[in-house]
């Protein structure tokens, strides 16, 4: 069987067999020097997650059902559990996924379990532009919408249990996913200033004044709970000590304080465009930027300082916020987002585009990155959510030709993390 196989394909055989043959003997020296108690555990498991980030694919045994009727401009997936996940629409809807598969079955559908629909008195009346659970509760999220209002919402009885209205259209909210001694959600609106809002007191607190256009992204510090980065289409993004009442830390500067020779205009400005993307990487050693001058840049979170890692052209036009996402866990990390009607993936801190993920059938607008399964989650102007999923491991030729392990070849077809050693097969 292999010298049929070798004849016929003799190069594309042997390059395949020596890439699999180095990828075993790799992941066997993580197994052999983690039982031997040399080595951390963290790296065979960082090791396996870059293979499945890298191997990301459009999966067609699983769908999510499509509900809302516009493009799907926002979305989030709980961190308690990893299992719920929020969306929200450009037609004003809001809708609660279940990620998880209960049918038993290799396809399933990922079905809605609430829906804030146009029938409910308390839908958004414009559209939604960003979605935020909770980092403590699956019991709520936040909203805020074009409408002008922010809404947090009890998950169980889907009703708002406070709303903040605004003098303008509101482009983003976050809330910080470690702070302990504060409930602030800071939001950017079409005005200059940026509001926080304390959720104990159900008011608005503060106001952090600097930018000169409509604020398009905030975004808290996965690392300190009271650092706050906030992107506007004047071209600056400002990151803020929230207890300082002097102003910003600092603005990121493109030019790392040296002048443009063609122009003095473009010092202190992060993009030469509408800045309308922040990410911080998990550990919030690091800040990612996107702007409509079609750059995303990678900046020391703590100094300010641009990285000048070159990540080419990343086609930018959404004149909102663009959600864009960093894989967690894995070693180098990535970069997911939205260029087009596809999903670029690039390696963090080397700029090298890894893949093009195409799927869409119109321009992407928000991405989520599943950090337990290294899944991805998309949603675009077409209205559709897609799950790009791993590949599973297949097995050799030669295991299959000498008739080895050949119950595990077949159930490697279904992703092992929904497998568990209990139940039946039978139905």
């Amino acid at each position: 069987m292999l010298d049929i196989i070798g004849k016929m394909f003799p190069m594309d055989y042997k390059l395949a067999s020596a890439t699999r043959f180095l990828q075993v003997e790799a992941m066997l020296g993580f197994l052999s020097a983690r039982q031997a108690g040399l080595d951390d555990p963290l790296r065979l498991r960082r090791a396996e997650s870059t293979r499945r980030v890298l191997s990301l694919t459009l999966n067609p045994d699983r769908d999510v059902d499509r509900i809302h009727g516009n493009g799907i401009n926002t979305i989030d997936i709980d961190a308690i559990e990893g299992r719920y996940m929020l969306s929200g629409g450009a037609d004003g809807v809001i809708v609660i996924y279940d990620l998880e598969n209960h049918s038993g079955k290799q396809q399933y559908t990922c079905s809605p379990v609430r829906t804030v629909g146009r029938s409910s008195r308390h839908v958004h009346k414009f559209s939604v532009e960003t979605v935020q659970w909770y980092p403590y509760d699956t019991g709520m999220f936040v909203s805020s919408s074009f409408d002008k209002t922010m809404k947090v919402w009890d998950t169980e009885t889907l009703k708002p249990a406070e709303m903040f209205e605004f003098e303008d259209n509101v482009y983003s909210h976050h809330l910080s996913p470690i702070a302990r001694k504060h409930s602030l959600i800071a939001v950017g609106t079409k005005n200059p200033k940026i509001q926080l809002c304390d959720l104990k007191s159900g008011s608005r607190i503060h106001v952090l004044q600097g930018h000169r256009a409509e604020v398009l992204s905030v975004r808290w510090s996965p690392r300190y709970e009271y650092i706050l980065a906030t992107a506007s289409a004047d071209s600056k993004v400002n990151v803020w000590d929230v207890r300082r009442a002097s102003g910003s830390l600092f603005t990121l500067d493109q030019h790392n304080g040296e002048k443009s020779k063609a122009s003095s205009q473009t010092v202190n400005t992060a993009h030469n465009g509408r800045v309308n993307g922040l990410c911080y990487t998990a550990d919030g050693l690091y800040l990612l930027t996107t702007g409509t001058d079609d750059r995303m840049r990678l900046w020391n979170s703590a100094t300010g300082e641009n990285t000048l890692v070159n990540y080419g052209k990343v086609c930018n036009e959404s004149r909102k916020q663009l959600q864009f996402t960093v894989s967690r866990g894995c070693s180098p990390e990535f970069v997911f987002v939205p260029c087009g009607s596809s999903v670029a993936v690039y390696a963090l801190h080397t700029g090298e585009l890894i893949t093009m993920l195409r799927g869409h059938y119109n321009n992407v607008d928000c991405c989520e990155f599943h950090p337990d399964f290294q899944e991805l989650y998309s949603g675009g102007k077409d209205g559709n959510l897609l799950a790009w999923v791993p590949v599973v491991r297949t097995a050799d030729v030669e295991e299959v030709s000498n008739g080895e392990n050949k119950g595990a070849a077949s159930l490697s077809a279904v992703n092992p993390a929904f497998q568990d050693n209990w139940s039946s097969d039978e139905d």
